[in-house]
């Protein structure tokens, strides 16, 4: 959990730069199936919830995005063995400024504020930038999504679940995976995909 969070605060201004993504992809190309017939992926499995800049579980809001802490994961969600995306714009305050990335998949270069914990795309890229080095995990996720997380639902989805990181089953509280520099998680609701991997876009 995130210890301290006020005293943080004091370094963001001198820390912080502009709400304009230094680390967009140039495409959404980077997932790499390691088993053959890998379901392809289709909608957000819930969209972003509303957020108003007060503190989710303890993380902040700004104006702008920090960079003294940034790092990244994946998460990939299957439901009954079929893919469902992220939602871009978790973690970021209505209403977004949206562009495209080379690929013309939307991506939200701003908003009204931005929280540490967010994704920008539908890629699964869960970003964490924060004015210090702080962490996280996966049910503060959930929390800044506005969706439950435990070993029975992911979202709306609801049936026994399965989780991987990095390629190795989990059996642990879900709410309490760490989300890691690089950690490459999926969850796995019903029916259980094998598990696939992911390469980060260069430069992330």
């Amino acid at each position: 959990m995130i210890a301290s969070i006020s005293v943080l605060i004091a370094g963001a201004v001198a820390l912080a730069v502009a709400f304009l993504p230094s680390d967009k992809p140039a495409a959404a190309t980077s997932k790499t199936a390691t088993a053959a017939g890998a379901p392809d992926s289709t909608a957000p499995l819930a969209p972003a919830g509303p957020l108003t800049g007060a503190p989710v579980d303890g993380i902040e809001s700004g104006s702008m995005e920090q960079l003294a802490f940034h790092i990244h994961a994946h998460l990939s969600i299957y439901v009954d063995g079929k893919s469902k995306t992220l939602p871009y714009g978790i973690g970021i305050i209505r209403p977004y400024q949206m562009s495209a990335d080379a690929a013309g998949n939307p991506f939200v270069d701003g908003g009204k504020g931005i929280y540490w914990l967010h994704t920008h795309d539908s890629s699964g890229i869960i970003h964490m930038e924060a004015p210090a080095n702080v962490s996280f995990t996966l049910g503060e996720f959930f929390d800044m999504w506005g969706q439950p997380l435990s070993a029975a639902q992911v979202g709306p989805a609801q049936g026994p679940l399965t989780v991987f990181v990095n390629g190795k089953a989990v059996t642990a509280d879900p709410r309490s995976i760490p989300l890691n520099a690089h950690d490459v998680i999926q969850l796995d609701i019903g029916d259980v995909v094998p598990f696939q991997a992911y390469t980060f876009p260069q430069g992330l």
